[in-house]
């Protein structure tokens, strides 16, 4: 990025630093959906469509670039289902994918739908994509678009599980997962039909093409005859219409190929491995003779925690990585200027481009930091004007939200943990009522940014822990790995350690800690509440976990005894089988009549992710043993939390309980 235009970003972020604070700003601010979120420019430059909040849904609004100061947006009519995702196809049509929780006909479970509708600049010619095959009303892979093709731009391919009919007629179904296959579509988004590109098998995991209309390889998935739970994944290469004798990797838990896209030249896949104890690194992977000696990239310290793609050939072009904050790395240099341009910009925040016309003109980009709700900034480097689009809590200023400083310490077997300490805007760090926030995943972590939940927290007087516990993404394979079948003990030993850590600095005040999660963090809090009971004053778990033989007999129900979610879920809590009595030991629905405190829990009815009855399970074990509870059950919803009547309901329950608990 120029000179100019680092000036300009430089002038608006300064006239954009000040503000002014309600005392307490209601629960809304913080609870409502973002005003706006993944802002993405058309391929030409002429439009930016965006996820926006519409009676408290997400709904796709389209602007034209450099419109009048009157112009409307389009709003994108909305339905019954729910906004999920969206892109640009070409420089005229938006995809958007919708996403509903329900029971189909066949099918006695709550389970995740989706379509994908296609859609013009100015919100006219709608129209469903596979419409023409009323197989495909719904499915669960018929929103992923696997690629477009620039030289025909009015079609995208898409794989749909289709019923395997002509396996059907030669064999018999050894397994429910033989009835489907997943096969390779080409969707004209015009008239929203598709046709059979390639056809799978009911092995086939994914398609890869090269943006360009051909095809690259496919990946299918088999298990390893010789070894229980042990899985096996095949790249078979596509070459002058053969197929290349595949190549084998062992797949089982988060091992295997780890496809994250083509490389510039397209000769080659970048793949996610991890090999030995060190960091997560991405490695080039060439086609035709499966050399992987070449290092893309990688860190000492730290994992690849995602890569960054072009957004319209689908060519990986860097990563990201995070060490307090996330950290974004291009292999070409127009980005990595335009990145370090940013960054001089917007020092002591987090900034990042969202979405780049093709020409690389116009640019979006993203800022946000502990007391800087997530903003969006347009920058024109031909003009090298630059202007706020919109900020996604324009409720909040920093005089609202309370600092975020790094809060290391070690574990009690000598492990480093890395966490982060939030204290409430205006007091000092000294015994304060506390909030233990563990992150979801576990496969996750947090960094340095702003985090509407533990913001609000902070907001209303409390100090707010969250620990990077062992097992948490992004520290290295080591770190990963000492987490492994350690939920409820060692990866539990590592959230209470930070528990007595911040008791023993005097930050928090002992008789007033409440441990609160969402996902695995409400297993956490269960857990805490369950295995420590004399800790914590109150627990509260949202979407949480309670008893894990019924999560993994879901998951295997859900995905297939043979899926590699199946052996993820393996890896990291262990099997139903050879590990029950370990299981059983760590789930806190087997040891409510331990627990001393009072527990909220909060569940989506409609979650698919965490089934509902995780939460009625601890519900009727805590009743009969005569424990201080209360279940809600939240309508209407999926386990993100997509609606803001969610998640506002959530942050009053929760301020309600809190304030009672451990008052502020």
């Amino acid at each position: 990025m120029n000179r100019q235009a680092t000036a300009a970003l430089c002038a608006l972020a300064l006239s954009l630093a000040a503000g002014s604070a309600q005392a307490n700003p209601p629960v809304e601010a913080f609870g409502n959906l973002p005003q706006i979120s993944e802002p993405k420019l058309a391929p030409d430059g002429k439009h930016f469509a965006a996820l926006q909040t519409l009676n408290g849904k997400p709904a796709v609004l389209i602007y034209q670039v450099n419109a009048p100061k009157d112009a409307k947006p389009v709003v994108v009519p909305s339905s019954e289902a729910l906004v999920d995702a969206f892109e640009w196809a070409n420089a005229d049509r938006l995809v958007i994918r919708l996403k509903m929780s329900f029971k189909r006909i066949d099918d006695n479970r709550v389970r995740p739908w989706v379509r994908t509708l296609s859609v013009k600049a100015d919100g006219t010619g709608s129209v469903l994509l596979l419409k023409n095959n009323p197989t495909f009303q719904y499915n669960t892979y018929a929103s992923y678009i696997v690629a477009r093709d620039e030289h025909d731009p009015q079609n995208v391919y898409i794989p749909i599980f289709v019923r395997n009919i002509t396996f059907r007629m030669f064999h018999e179904y050894k397994d429910p997962n033989e009835r489907w296959r997943l096969d390779l579509y080409k969707v004209n988004l015009e008239t929203g039909e598709g046709h059979t590109l390639q056809t799978g098998n009911f092995q086939t995991w994914d398609w890869i093409m090269d943006g360009e209309g051909h095809l690259a390889a496919r990946i299918d998935l088999t298990p390893y005859t010789d070894v229980r739970d042990t899985l096996l994944q095949k790249l078979y290469v596509y070459d002058n219409g053969k197929w290349l004798k595949p190549r084998a990797f062992d797949a089982t838990g988060d091992n295997g190929v780890n496809d994250l896209g083509l490389t510039d030249d397209g000769k080659a896949m970048v793949v996610w491995r991890h090999k030995g104890p060190g960091p997560t690194t991405l490695m080039r992977h060439d086609l035709k003779t499966g050399d992987e000696s070449q290092v893309l990239w990688a860190n000492p310290k730290y994992d690849a925690l995602a890569s960054l793609r072009d957004e319209w050939t689908g060519r990986v072009i860097g990563a990201r990585y995070a060490d307090d904050r996330p950290q974004y790395v291009y292999f070409d240099e127009t980005r990595a200027a335009i990145q370090a341009g940013l960054q001089q910009a917007f020092p002591g925040l987090n900034v990042h481009i969202v979405s780049m016309d093709r020409a690389k003109d116009k640019v979006i980009v993203a800022v946000d930091g502990p007391r800087h709700p997530l903003s969006y900034y347009f920058l024109d480097r031909t003009t090298h004007a630059a202007s706020e689009i919109l900020s996604g809590y324009p409720g909040l200023s920093e005089a609202d939200l309370g600092e975020m400083k790094p809060y290391a310490y070690t574990a009690r077997d000598g492990l480093n943990i890395p966490a982060y300490l939030t204290l409430p805007p205006g007091k000092t760090a000294k015994n304060l009522p506390t909030i233990i926030l563990p992150h979801g995943g576990p496969d996750d972590r947090d960094a340095i940014g702003f985090d509407w939940l533990a913001q609000f927290f902070a907001n209303r007087g409390y100090a707010v822990l969250q620990p990077n516990y062992r097992g948490s993404y992004g520290y290295g394979r080591a770190f990963t790995e000492a987490g492994l079948h350690q939920w409820g003990l060692k990866m539990q030993d590592d959230i209470t350690d930070g528990v007595q850590k911040l008791i023993a600095d005097g930050i928090a005040d002992s008789k007033r800690i409440c441990i609160v999660g969402r996902d695995y963090g409400g297993y956490a809090a269960l857990a805490g509440a369950t295995f420590t009971p004399d800790l914590y004053a109150c627990a509260a778990s949202v979407n949480g976990i309670s008893d894990l033989t019924k999560f993994i007999v879901a998951k295997r129900s859900d995905y297939g005894k043979d899926s590699r979610t199946l052996s993820f879920w393996f890896s990291r809590v262990g099997n139903d089988y050879d590990d029950s009595k370990r299981l059983d030991a760590t789930s806190p629905a087997n040891h409510a009549a331990r627990v001393k405190a009072p527990i909220l829990l909060l569940h989506n009815k409609d979650n698919t992710t965490i089934r509902v009855n995780q939460s009625e399970v601890m519900f009727s074990a805590l009743q009969r043993a005569g424990k201080d509870v209360q279940f809600i059950t939240l309508d209407e919803d999926d386990h993100k939390m997509a609606l803001s009547q969610t998640r506002v309901r959530v942050l009053k329950e929760l301020e309600a309980f809190l304030k009672k608990n451990i008052g502020t």
